[in-house]
């Protein structure tokens, strides 16, 4: 009864995002009353395993008694203040942490609230840095296929039609240069190729390159060889193009290892991070950036070259209470490790789907694992199918069209594995 109570509610008062309205009159919303670890109940005792870490960011799972302890010590000390001429210890002691973890050579950091603000001040950053050194350079290259957010700016260095093409004519100048068409080497230096002829031909006016390094998220799950980020540096280097890496989805340990640039052993000029920053609990992101950009920005207030970006919640305590719990949880538990045997398990697992008529390719990097269908159209809406077979048998997953992804929390049982994705091989297998 509770249930049907708060859909009407909602429906009477909400707008829910990235979601058609009208599709709530067939696919009912679910009222979620708790969570806790993978496990999400509604009011009806109904309970569903959130095989997405609730759009990647539930990390560690829902209602962590460590880091609910970490936030509830900070909430009775301070939960806010201003970061302009104020600072505190939790937002001091993250930096220095962000700082020591991240590629070397990243030495600053600087905080908003969400992905897509981090990319407007990574993007802004670069182009005010580049003026501070005399030069205009307004354009900006993305991977074709690429998502960086959905504000303004960041939606102008995306490539995925879906969420850009009603707003070209607000976008700022961008341009797009190939993805590396697959996982192979081959294909890495092929797309590095294209992109060194356009640096030939336009470097003078381009600011810099941002992309996802290794996985591109709402791009359908693409993935891509760890080589292409090599020499998209080296290229970046001779030409004098910032390299941003936009590690919102990939940060904290998705792809196997803490920060998916290792995979390269290099160091952007920006790194954007967010989502499992927090373990999912409060809003926020980071740019962190190098000394010598830094030094771009120091001047006298009056010479017009300091970095006037700002948020009101930049900084949050709590928030930066909930990062630093997170962090402690990486320190304290073998996370990385851990989830190496979990990825293997579930490679094992995904490769029963291999088997099926209907699925074209698996993919996997970390403990992000890919299914992607073949033979439907767009009009069939097949990833809504399959998301409704599996929710009524307690598996929340939420398809990218035909892309089929899991992406749970890293505390994810072998069991619960086990449920996740033999319901899902079973939602697929029916649809034939």
């Amino acid at each position: 009864m509770k249930n049907e109570e708060l859909k009407n509610r909602d429906l009477d008062v909400l707008w829910h995002p990235c979601s058609q309205m009208k599709d709530y009159e067939s696919l009912p919303l679910t009222p979620v009353k708790s969570g806790k670890g993978v496990w999400l109940e509604d009011f009806e005792g109904n309970k569903f395993i959130d095989g997405i870490s609730s759009w990647w960011v539930n990390i560690f799972g829902h209602s962590n008694d460590y880091i609910n302890q970490k936030i509830k010590e900070q909430l009775d000390t301070l939960e806010h203040v201003i970061i302009a001429g104020f600072t505190h210890e939790p937002i001091i002691k993250l930096s220095e942490r962000l700082v020591k973890i991240t590629p070397n050579g990243l030495d600053k950091c600087f905080y908003a609230d969400n992905g897509s603000s981090a990319v407007e001040v990574a993007l802004k950053m670069s182009f005010h840095a580049h003026k501070n050194d005399g030069k205009n350079k307004p354009i900006f290259v993305s991977l074709t296929n690429s998502y960086h957010g959905e504000t303004i700016g960041a939606l102008s260095v995306g490539d995925v039609e879906l969420y850009k093409d009603t707003y070209e004519p607000l976008l700022i100048k961008s341009m797009q240069t190939p993805t590396p068409k697959d996982m192979s080497i081959d294909a890495a230096k092929v797309a590095a190729k294209e992109f060194e002829n356009l640096c030939r031909e336009k470097s003078n006016e381009i600011s810099a390159i941002i992309l996802e390094p290794l996985i591109q998220g709402a791009g359908y799950m693409h993935m891509y060889h760890p080589h292409f980020l090599e020499l998209v540096r080296d290229i970046c280097n001779r030409y004098d193009v910032h390299l941003i890496a936009d590690e919102v989805m990939v940060g904290f340990g998705r792809t196997g290892k803490l920060f998916a640039c290792e995979y390269a052993d290099i160091t952007p000029d920006f790194l954007v991070l967010s989502k499992g920053i927090t373990g999912g609990y409060l809003p926020l992101s980071v740019v962190l950036t190098s000394n010598d950009v830094y030094a771009k920005f120091y001047c006298d207030y009056l010479e017009y070259k300091a970095f006037l970006h700002s948020h009101s919640y930049t900084g949050n305590a709590l928030a930066c209470a909930a990062a630093n719990a997170t962090l402690d949880i990486f320190e304290n538990e073998n996370v990385i490790k851990e989830n190496e045997k979990k990825s293997a398990y579930m490679l094992e697992k995904l490769k029963e789907f291999e088997k099926l008529e209907n699925v074209l390719e698996i993919r996997q990097t970390g403990m992000v694992s890919v299914v992607e269908l073949k033979g439907y159209s767009s009009e069939q809406r097949i990833g809504l199918k399959v998301h409704q077979y599996c929710l009524e048998r307690g598996v929340l997953i939420r398809p990218l069209g035909h892309v089929v992804y899991f992406m749970p929390p890293y505390i994810i049982s072998y069991e619960e594995i086990d449920k996740m994705m033999d319901t899902t091989l079973e939602a697929i297998n029916n649809l034939r």
